[in-house]
């Protein structure tokens, strides 16, 4: 008989772990997740911030990239605080419902990611195979309508799929362990602590992730098998490779988003035996290193975004130095006039 009573859920409190077995280096480690945390936030505002402000990245394929940046931001917020909270101040304690809360927004932020990128795959597919009917498709009037409707139906696809395993966590009673061997709620670890049966659970968590990750990166394959297709048949090698260059960055932040989440799946199915912190720095690996990559690697492969940036800096550069030069003349003028009402006060004095 366990000695751990049954729990109803609105009392139920779990104790996030950090990285189990690695307790002592919290404060060690909490240096490089900060620094990835500020380079994602700070890459994916910038990325947003020009895309909004430069009108010349008013074009679909920036669009979808500021979707990328919102989702890619979005899934830093949500484990942020708890992940923090633990190398800080040790602060390991969440309730039921903010663990929920927290796992429905980690996970649909990386089915609306995964949507995203499905998104842009069709973008480059109809731009480079169809480029007439693109342009006729999205016309200067009806880019924002589109944009919008993309969004919207990416937001209701991943409500819908999540809201079912957010029902069914509320039936699980639990009465053993109510430790968390991650930084964050993580669905597979969170059903795996209850002490009732959790198998459509399970089973539910699995066909959600093959319904959106699962679809989404085999129409992302067969967009990309056209899209190859069609360039090999261009008869020019400087048409070919522009017509290339066009999707290398999206193939990387493709390869960036799917090569860890399937890694992740295969150390929580095949990794039993490997140590508690390979898990860990796993999950963590899978949300943080795309929001920290993709920014980067967009700056990096695309001149429009690279002077887009630019720009901004000079024009920001441009607004600090007058700035600087109204503060200083301010300054000297006060000085100027200070030392005219002594050198008076001292004239006066002499008579």
């Amino acid at each position: 008989m366990s000695s751990f009573p049954n729990i109803t859920s609105s009392s139920l409190i779990f104790f996030l772990m950090g990285v189990p077995g690695l307790d002592v280096a919290h404060a060690w480690i909490s240096i490089p997740f900060c620094c990835l945390y500020i380079t994602a936030l700070s890459g994916n505002g910038v990325i947003l911030f020009v895309i909004i402000t430069e009108s010349s990245l008013h074009e679909p394929m920036y669009y979808f990239l500021s979707m990328l940046s919102t989702t890619d931001m979005g899934l830093c917020i949500s484990t942020l605080v708890t992940t923090l909270g633990i190398f800080w101040f040790n602060a390991r304690q969440i309730s039921f419902h903010a663990c929920v809360a927290q796992m429905f927004f980690i996970q649909l932020f990386t089915v609306m990611e995964s949507s995203v990128l499905l998104v842009m795959a069709f973008d480059c597919f109809i731009a480079i195979c169809n480029p007439l009917r693109y342009a006729t498709i999205l016309t200067d009037s009806r880019i924002l309508k589109v944009i919008l409707k993309v969004w919207f139906a990416i937001l209701v696809r991943g409500t819908v799929i999540l809201m079912p395993l957010v029902l069914l966590l509320k039936r699980l009673t639990f009465c053993q362990s109510h430790v968390l061997h991650h930084s964050y709620c993580f669905h597979p670890d969170v059903i795996q602590l209850s002490c009732s049966d959790n198998k459509i659970n399970s089973v539910l968590g699995l066909t959600a992730l093959i319904v959106t990750a699962g679809v989404d990166s085999i129409f992302i394959l067969l967009s990309y098998i056209m899209i190859i297709k069609t360039i090999l048949c261009i008869a020019s090698p400087e048409e070919r490779l522009k017509a290339f260059s066009t999707c290398i960055s999206h193939i990387s932040v493709v390869s960036i988003f799917y090569i860890p989440l399937i890694s992740l799946c295969f150390v929580h199915r095949f990794g039993k035996r490997a140590p508690p912190y390979v898990h860990t720095l796993m999950a963590n690996v899978y949300l943080l290193i795309p929001p920290v990559m993709n920014p980067i690697i967009y700056r990096v492969k695309t001149k429009q975004i690279r002077r887009a940036i630019k720009k901004s800096h000079l024009t920001q550069g441009d607004f600090n130095i007058s700035a600087i030069k109204s503060t200083l003349n301010y300054h000297f003028q006060g000085l100027l006039i200070n030392q005219l009402q002594s050198l008076i006060t001292d004239l006066k004095s002499k008579k």
